[in-house]
């Protein structure tokens, strides 16, 4: 596998495992369960993509395709990380609590026939901008490791 795949793999690895930490931050507990799963701080889609992006250029030159490529690569994907999936995750919590209604009010009206989710829908699937930020300064900063890591061999 080449050493770009390798930075962007590893921006992404690290930042899940930051999740523990900024977890623990946020709710007081311990928990390794964010290491699996979406959102939270820092983005892991950011931090790959920046990473990827910054070791490319570094590699390639600024002005090169490739890392042109890379940028508005990782420019659409700190997008979407923010936006669309943010706001997906925003409707899945007004969906979970729309249901949770529903069943309450169907206990109180025996004609009102309700058949509640067996499992909600996943709230946690996009970022804020500031971990979507986050994750862009880590994969910078793991980029330039990893391409000065590379010019000392």
């Amino acid at each position: 596998m080449n050493r770009g795949i390798w930075t962007a793999l590893s921006g992404i690895g690290i930042a899940q495992g930051l999740k523990i930490f900024t977890n623990k931050r946020v709710n007081g507990v311990w928990d390794w369960r964010p290491i699996f799963s979406t959102g939270g701080m820092p983005s892991s889609h950011s931090a790959g993509v920046s990473a990827l992006a910054t070791y490319v250029a570094t590699k390639k030159g600024w002005d090169s395709t490739d890392a042109a490529l890379a940028v508005i690569f990782g420019i659409i994907v700190m997008y979407d990380a923010q936006g669309i999936r943010r706001h997906t995750g925003e409707i899945a919590k007004i969906v979970n609590d729309l249901d949770a209604d529903i069943e309450v009010l169907s206990g109180h009206m025996p004609g009102l026939f309700h058949v509640k989710q067996e499992k909600e829908l996943n709230e946690l699937l996009g970022h804020q901008p500031a971990e979507v930020a986050g994750g862009a300064i880590l994969g910078v900063l793991i980029g330039l490791v990893s391409s000065m890591l590379e010019i000392r061999k």
